[in-house]
């Protein structure tokens, strides 16, 4: 067993070497202007091969950056255990018999290969900083900049052009509308915004050249160029994150276009179907056809509902913390600030099941009568008889009585009632054969059912009398009530009977009947008065 366990612990550490000696064939690259020089194979003192390779490239760099630099102040010092490469008696690199284990060649000649190729290379990378080389970036840079400065100038002469034209186009187009009796006061408040959009165009296409060319100029000279690349960065790695973003959303992007397109479809279908209900086309039992837009709207919430609901995971951002505090704290702010009109919502639901009333109804809903104009989810709205529109909470309907004066008058007919009190002089008989004539010479009033007269009460001076007239036109209710009014005081009138309303008492004897002078007999006089002595 124990042998086993030596055999298992050698082989892992063979393993390890193994591992170690594949990571060391790669090497570090020593790179210095995008050349890679030579690589390292193994660390050094505490350095690993990535930052022993990222010290020396950048003292290679500085020093080949110097104005005075000559590559032949490179030196070579062979040691008996160590080779060292120095500019000036400055460090550049130290190469070990470690070092020379990974190539064909020995200690100090590696190292004569390594300062070959630093004299060839930083000698390359000299020539950039030569006299000759500046002045033709100076000069390069110099027309940069006359580019830049061409192109601005380009750049305010075209937007001259466009807001002098655009000033001509909108006076010419308010001028037409001027023409047509067209309200054209709101352009005075509309031009300044639209030269203001104008000038920040232009001052963003200026900035966004200058940027695009401070980048292009860094990079003429070698020792700018890291500016240059940081300065593009800004502008290339947004880009391209958003590039990346997008790509790796298309996936989601697709599931949520086929989910919206699946509710929106079924939308559609539930749409046609509330349509056909609505019609009459097509009947279901119980279910009236006024219910059939208001359930489609109920139904087209919900699936939206659920759509959003399905569709927030795969919305960008959805799971961090900041999205779910705003869409909980909108949430809340929503629960508090519409309980009332979450209380009207649901009283608007009740009252389209409950069927109280319909668009066109002549109803009564609390001190309030008219006519039905508009409802929904969250108010009705009621035109009286004097054309005001009042508006009504649907909670303030559900919680209270709702008279509908239209819902049975076209198949039993609306009963008109008007009270009138006669004297007991007259006979019962006769003031109801007058009210149902009244009644009927109205227009509006149905003759059948015939309109009937209740006695609804026997007073001390006169009797209470109550007429009922069936209409079908409960929207003409005031006016129906005009008429019959003016009917009921020609009959009476004309029947030469007093209307004692409401309390009329009078000395008969030396006093004139209580009827216009119209309706009196012809040859009627006032009586005197009467008197009897007794004994």
């Amino acid at each position: 067993m124990l042998r086993c366990c030596l055999i298992l612990i050698l082989l892992i550490n063979v393993f390890k070497v193994e591992a170690q000696k594949t990571v060391a064939v790669k090497g570090e690259p020593v790179i210095v202007n995008r050349d890679t020089l030579f690589k390292f194979y193994t660390g050094q003192g505490l350095l690993s091969p990535t930052e022993r390779a990222a010290i020396v490239s950048k003292r290679i760099r500085n020093i080949s950056s110097r104005l005075d630099f000559n590559p032949d102040s490179l030196l070579l010092k062979n040691d008996t255990s160590i080779s060292v490469i120095t500019y000036k008696s400055e460090l550049i690199l130290a190469i070990t018999n470690k070092d020379a284990s990974f190539s064909e060649l020995d200690r100090p000649q590696l190292a004569a290969s390594y300062l070959t190729v630093l004299k060839k290379k930083s000698g390359n990378a000299f020539q950039n900083f030569s006299f000759k080389a500046m002045v033709t970036s100076a000069l390069e840079a110099v027309a940069v900049i006359a580019g830049l400065l061409l192109l601005i100038w380009g750049v305010n002469r075209a937007f001259r052009w466009i807001n002098d034209k655009s000033l001509k186009l909108w006076e010419s187009r308010i001028a037409k509308l001027g023409k047509k009796g067209a309200p054209i006061g709101y352009a005075v408040h509309l031009l300044p915004i639209l030269t203001n959009l104008i000038r920040v165009a232009r001052l963003f296409i200026i900035l966004l050249l200058i940027y695009l060319a401070l980048p292009l100029a860094f990079f003429i000279f070698p020792w700018t160029k890291p500016i240059a690349t940081e300065l593009l960065s800004y502008v290339i790695n947004p880009v391209k994150d958003i590039v990346q973003a997008v790509v790796h959303y298309i996936p989601k992007l697709l599931t949520i276009a086929v989910i919206y397109f699946v509710t929106y479809y079924l939308v559609k279908l539930i749409k046609f179907i509330a349509k056909e209900i609505e019609n009459g086309d097509f009947v279901i039992k119980n279910f009236y056809p006024e219910w059939a837009l208001p359930t489609f709207n109920i139904i087209r919430i919900l699936l939206y509902t659920f759509m959003f609901v399905v569709i927030f995971p795969y919305l960008p951002g959805s799971d961090s913390r900041v999205f779910q505090g705003v869409t909980l704290f909108f949430g809340v702010l929503f629960s508090f600030g519409s309980s009332s009109a979450i209380s009207n919502i649901v009283a608007g639901i009740v009252l389209t099941y409950m069927r109280p009333f319909k668009i066109g109804d002549r109803v009564r809903v609390g001190e309030v009568t008219g006519d039905v104009v508009e409802k929904n989810l969250l108010i009705t709205r009621i035109r009286t008889s004097k054309n005001e529109d009042i508006t009504v909470p649907n909670s303030s309907i559900l919680g209270g009585a709702t008279i509908n004066y239209s819902s049975s008058s076209i198949k039993l007919g609306l009963i008109l009632n008007t009270n009138i009190t006669i004297g007991y002089d007259t006979p019962w008989t006769a003031v109801y054969q007058l009210l149902i004539d009244a009644a009927l010479a109205t227009e509006g009033i149905k003759t059948e059912p015939k309109p009937f007269v209740l006695q609804i009460s026997l007073n001390e001076f006169h009797v209470t009398y109550q007429l009922n007239a069936y209409t079908s036109l409960p929207n003409n209710m005031s006016t129906l009530y005009s008429r019959l009014h003016q009917n009921i005081q020609d009959k009476f009138n004309e029947a030469g009977i007093e209307i004692m309303s409401p309390h009329f008492t009078s000395l008969r004897d030396g006093n004139e009947i209580r009827i216009p002078g119209d309706y009196k007999p012809e040859g009627y006089e006032k009586p005197g008065f009467k008197v009897e002595k007794e004994g």
